[in-house]
């Protein structure tokens, strides 16, 4: 699936609603029509002015006249004379002089200086990008990703976002995440949020064939970020396991989950959200075996609770004997109280 790449927008990129081109065009239709504009008002008062030269004004001179009053230069050649032509010149032509030269300076600015302070800014902001967290995606899912994780200690300037709608940047600018106008599925936009130096890539955008390609992309441009990927279709799970995916959330077969035990439980949801947020009582960690804990039974292993061990991709209870003393190299699921 392609979509257009959007333009460099505020923050750091900004969405353009027409081409430099188009603009161009369009300031310059817009000036030509206010040099002709000034032609007229002195064209129709041109009894109020004089040439010092030959005592007569012509259209030449008229045109002649604008050209040299809209860029101020003024040789003095032909002037006003009449009270009437002085005070056109004040009320009417002064402030279209003004609005010309706000025009030329509005069309460097964006055309040439915002460009340049754009790309100093983007450059110094890669130069700084390290172990941060990418977004891709801000809607229901990233916004809560991205607070859970600056509530697990992650700093808010850690969390880049990247999105192709300014307004959920705007969003998350409020809350000081680094905003980035972009599409997750573009090599040049990952490239631009430092995908190479990054802690991690979380994915929550909301079609699932999106996000097969963005894990496809980050993966051909890192083998080492870890890539946690938003799923919707069940059906999908392996195709984004395939393409690369660290980990992998399917947020409505969770929820379906837990709607099912809470048909049984009063508490089983209740608990499942303690444990996994950063403000509940308790937290789930996952943590290596050290050398305390190798040789003992998972049981005896405190103060928290071992409920899983990992090892050699395998996933090893609590309960299946032999199996479940730890080993140099394993890794432990932790339930604990919360600091």
């Amino acid at each position: 699936m392609k979509i257009p790449s959007p333009r460099p927008s505020s923050r750091l990129f900004v969405r353009a609603s027409r081409s430099p081109g188009q603009m161009l065009l369009a300031r310059i239709a817009l000036l030509a029509a206010l040099v002709a504009l000034v032609m007229a008002i002195f064209w129709f008062d041109r009894d109020g002015l004089r040439d010092q030269i030959d005592g007569e004004i012509s259209f030449g001179d008229v045109a002649y006249f604008t050209a040299v009053t809209v860029s101020t230069v003024g040789y003095g050649d032909i002037v006003p004379v009449t009270r009437r032509a002085r005070l056109v010149d004040t009320l009417l032509v002064t402030p279209i002089r003004l609005v010309i030269w706000l025009i030329f300076l509005g069309t460097a600015y964006e055309l040439v200086l915002q460009r340049w302070l754009e790309a100093r800014r983007m450059s110094r902001l890669q130069e700084t990008l390290r172990g941060h967290l990418i977004i891709c995606g801000y809607g229901h899912s990233g916004e809560a990703a991205a607070q859970e994780a600056v509530a697990r200690g992650t700093p808010p300037a850690s969390v880049l976002v990247l999105d192709i709608d300014p307004g959920r940047l705007a969003q998350a600018a409020k809350r000081g995440y680094i905003g980035l106008l972009g599409n997750a599925t573009h090599e040049q936009d990952l490239q631009d949020a430092g995908v190479g130096y990054a802690q991690a890539v979380l994915i929550c955008l909301p079609r699932d064939d999106a996000a097969v390609l963005a894990v496809l992309t980050v993966r051909q441009l890192s083998r080492s970020v870890r890539v946690i990927c938003s799923v919707a279709e069940e059906e999908n799970i392996k195709l984004i396991r395939q393409a690369g995916a660290d980990a992998i959330i399917a947020p409505s077969i969770v929820s379906g989950y837990l709607m099912a035990d809470s048909m049984r439980s009063s508490h089983i949801s209740d608990y499942i959200d303690d444990l996994m947020r950063s403000d509940g009582r308790v937290c789930l960690i996952e943590r290596p075996a050290t050398g305390a804990d190798v040789g003992r039974p998972m049981r005896e292993i405190g103060p928290g609770l071992i409920v899983r061990l990992i090892r050699d991709g395998q996933h090893i209870g609590f309960w299946e004997g032999e199996r479940a003393i730890v080993q140099t190299g394993d890794q432990l699921l932790e339930i604990k109280p919360q600091a």
